[in-house]
C-alpha cells in the first residue's frame, strides 16, 4: 500500500469494526482500482474512532468514525453548496456594487430607471438605508467592508473616474482614478487599500489599465494581460482576481494578480460579463450571475486556486448584481436585472456535516 505505515489488516478489531486512528501517509494513486477515487492520493492523518456510541461533538474535517448504536460508518464532510433566499434591498436596481461578508456586507449606486447613489448595509437578515453616494451612478467598481469600503467610476453620465471613501457612516469624495471609465473589476480591504483593474472608457474600447489606491491617491501599475470591459473582481491588492467579462467577445478568461503582475490561470467554464465574484484571495472565490447573448443566467462556479468547477445555479437568474463574501464557502448576492431591476437577495453557503457511509 505504497507508504501507509500498516496494512489495513492488521486494523481490523475482534469486534469487526475498523480502527485506523494509527494510519498515516500516501496512497499512491496506482493503489487504487476504483476510478470514482483515483483523484483520492493521501491520507495526511486518518483520525477515524474505531468504537464510539455517540457521534463527536466537535469532529474535524474528514473525520471518520463507527457509531456502535446506530450500527453505521459516519463521516464529516464538505457538502455540495446552495443558494437561499435573503432580506430583500429596499431599493431595486442593478448595476449596483458590493463589499464585506455575507452577514456584514454594503451594496452601492445602481440604476433604478435613472441611477442612484443608494447605500445599504445588510446584517445576514435585512437591509439598512444609509446615507447615499455623493455622485449617484451605476456600472461602478470598488471594494472593502461595510464600515471601510472604496467607490469608483462609473456612468452617471457621463462616465466618470469618480472616487469615494466610506468610513462607516457617510461618504466623502477624494482623488479620482486616472483612466474614467466603467463596468470596472475592482476589489480592496477597505478603503485605505484598493484595486481597480480593465473596464470600459468611452465611447466603448476595453482597458487593461488596472491602478492601485494606497488612501490618499490612484497609481497605475501592471496592466492586464487582455483587455476585458464588464469584467468581475474580487480579493485584495497583492492578492486578487480578474474574472470573466468581454473582450469583445464574451471571455471566460480568469487572471491572478500577486501585488506586482496578473497572470492567466484557469478559465471560468462559461463564459460570460456582468458577473461577479466573491473571496478575500486569489484562491479561494464564487463566480456567479451574468450575462450571454441570450440573456442573463445564473451559472455558479467555484474557484479552489487551480480551476473553476460548477456548482448549484442562482435562485434568480440575473446579472449585474451586488456581491460581498469570504470565497467559495459563504457569499451574497443582491439585486441586479431578470427581466427588470431585482430587490433579491441570495445567500451561498458550503459547510461540513454529518454524513453515513452506508457500512452496517
Amino acid at each position: 500500500m505504497g507508504t501507509i505505515t500498516r496494512s489495513f489488516a492488521n486494523n481490523i478489531t475482534s469486534g469487526g469494526t475498523f480502527d485506523a486512528t494509527d494510519l498515516t501517509g500516501t496512497i499512491p494513486a496506482s493503489n487504487i482500482a476504483d476510478a470514482s477515487v483515483t483523484n483520492i492520493t493521501a491520507v495526511p492523518a486518518l483520525t477515524a474512532v474505531s468504537t464510539v456510541s455517540s457521534d463527536p461533538p466537535s469532529p474535524d474535517a474528514g473525520q471518520v468514525w463507527y457509531n456502535t448504536t446506530d450500527k453505521v460508518l459516519r463521516a464529516y464532510v464538505l457538502q455540495a453548496g446552495s443558494w437561499a433566499t435573503g432580506g430583500s434591498l429596499n431599493t431595486a436596481r442593478y448595476g449596483l456594487w458590493g463589499a464585506g461578508t455575507q452577514t456584514a456586507a454594503l451594496a452601492f449606486g445602481g440604476n433604478t430607471g435613472s441611477t442612484t447613489g443608494a447605500t445599504e448595509s445588510y446584517d445576514g437578515a435585512s437591509w439598512t438605508e444609509l446615507n447615499d453616494l455623493n455622485t449617484a451612478r451605476s456600472d461602478l467598481g470598488g471594494g472593502g467592508t461595510y464600515t471601510s469600503a472604496l467607490a469608483f467610476s462609473g456612468e452617471v453620465p457621463p462616465v466618470v473616474g469618480n472616487t469615494e471613501s466610506w468610513n462607516g457612516t457617510s461618504w466623502t469624495e477624494v482623488n479620482d482614478l486616472n483612466t474614467t471609465r466603467y463596468y470596472v473589476g475592482g476589489c480592496g480591504a477597505d478603503n485605505t487599500s484598493a484595486l481597480a483593474f480593465g473596464g470600459r472608457t468611452p465611447p466603448a474600447a476595453a482597458t487593461a489599465a488596472t491602478e492601485e489606491w494606497n488612501g490618499t491617491s490612484w497609481t497605475e501599475v501592471n496592466d492586464l494581460n487582455t483587455a476585458r470591459r464588464y469584467l468581475a473582481g474580487c480579493g485584495i491588492i497583492t492578492s486578487a482576481l480578474a474574472t470573466g467579462g468581454d473582450i469583445p467577445p464574451q471571455s471566460a478568461l480568469n487572471e491572478q494578480f500577486n501585488g506586482t503582475s496578473w497572470t492567466e490561470v484557469g478559465d471560468l467554464n462559461t463564459a460570460r460579463q456582468h458577473l461577479r465574484t466573491a473571496g478575500q484571495t486569489n484562491t479561494n472565490a464564487l463566480a456567479f450571475g451574468g450575462e450571454l447573448p441570450g440573456g442573463v443566467v445564473g451559472n455558479t462556479e467555484s474557484w479552489n486556486g487551480t480551476a473553476f468547477t460548477e456548482v448549484a445555479d442562482f435562485g434568480t437568474t440575473r446579472g449585474y448584481v451586488a456581491q460581498a463574501g469570504t470565497g467559495n464557502g459563504s457569499a451574497l448576492a443582491a439585486g441586479g436585472f431578470a427581466t427588470a431591476a431585482t430587490a433579491a437577495t441570495e445567500e451561498w453557503t458550503q459547510a461540513n456535516v454529518t454524513t453515513d457511509l452506508g457500512v452496517s
